[in-house]
């Protein structure tokens, strides 16, 4: 049985795959294996995953029709028999102790979950190279290759989730800064396999981290925090802003809130209730709401206002704090009440 099982879907990423899949192969930790369930992938990126699995058994490919990045990461869980599971996205790529300083940390403070940080230079970097026209696919992150010393690595460890993670931006003189769970990317943990068997991504939902993690929170989870830039993000490029791909952003968004919600009002206590709103929910509303600027036909507009109605309807603004009266207050003037 391997120590971390590491899922990796894949769809059309054959300019980056290799680079992904190497970032598993160098390792220092060596008791691993990865799921790359190829999600109908049109490209070469199974072939390619198929090569690794050749060469290496730890590599176990999987083939499956294409059902987006929810179902994959599904269709890949019960595939992955390690204690500890680990998400990583294709185009993607991780520090080479990644595993190492992560499953040291979860066993020496007996962790469900272990939260580290992606490298915040990488990604701007990319960004202005794009801007500037210069390449971007053989940039070499500086930290990569940083070689840490696990044992005196800092970290926090808490039984209380809601105290650190947010989606909240925090003043960078905040002391406390430095330990929190900024946002839910899905890939910026390792997970314990029994913590997030019972949890599958919804299926067919852009932003599905959100959901996703808000019920894992919901499990009060003992989790280390360290924070360390182990991930390299690969931003997306495309810059064209089209108003049916906003439209759909918006009601994936609004039907993670309504899921979440509906969850949290069935099982949190009032405290969990209130720390997900503060710090989650009303800034997915606000992410919502800001689509409908992109809505151009009367056809958009009927279905972006019944999108907010739908919340409305769930109780998502039946207790408005006042940070976010004047946003709901809009809402409410756009639904037309």
């Amino acid at each position: 049985m391997p120590a971390i099982s590491i899922i990796i879907p894949m769809y059309n990423v054959e300019k980056y795959l290799r680079r992904c899949l190497d970032s598993v192969m160098n390792q220092t930790f060596t008791n691993w294996t990865a799921i790359c369930v190829d999600d109908g992938s049109p490209d070469n990126s199974g072939a390619i995953a198929e090569e690794y699995a050749a060469r290496d058994k730890r590599f176990i490919v999987l083939h499956k029709k294409n059902g987006g990045l929810s179902d994959a990461r599904n269709y890949g869980l019960p595939h992955a028999k390690g204690k500890y599971i680990m998400y990583l996205d294709s185009d993607d790529f991780i520090h080479p102790q990644t595993m190492e300083i992560a499953y040291h940390m979860a066993t020496r403070d007996n962790s469900d979950v272990v939260s580290f940080a992606y490298d915040r230079v990488y990604r701007p970097q990319l960004m202005v190279r794009h801007k500037l026209g210069l390449d971007t696919d053989n940039v070499t992150p500086c930290g990569i290759r940083k070689k840490y010393n696990i044992s005196k690595i800092r970290s926090v460890v808490t039984d209380d989730i809601f105290l650190y993670a947010t989606e909240r931006a925090h003043n960078m003189f905040n002391p406390r800064r430095r330990w929190l769970i900024k946002h839910c990317q899905v890939w910026k943990n390792m997970y314990r396999r029994d913590l997030i068997a019972d949890t599958p991504f919804i299926k067919g939902l852009l932003f599905e981290d959100f959901p996703w993690w808000s019920a894992l929170m919901l499990k009060n989870p003992k989790v280390t925090i360290i924070n360390l830039p182990l991930y390299y993000y690969i931003p997306n490029f495309g810059g064209i802003v089209l108003s049916a791909k906003q439209l759909r952003i918006m009601q994936c968004l609004c039907s993670g809130i309504k899921n979440a919600y509906a969850l949290y009002k069935k099982n949190a206590t009032d405290y969990q209730m209130a720390q997900w709103q503060e710090k989650f929910m009303w800034y997915f509303v606000n992410w919502a709401f800001r689509k409908v600027k992109y809505m151009k036909t009367d056809e958009e507009i009927a279905m972006a206002r019944a999108e907010l109605i739908g919340l409305r309807d769930a109780g998502v603004f039946d207790v408005v704090p006042d940070k976010w009266y004047k946003m709901v207050s809009d809402i409410y003037k756009y639904i037309g009440e």
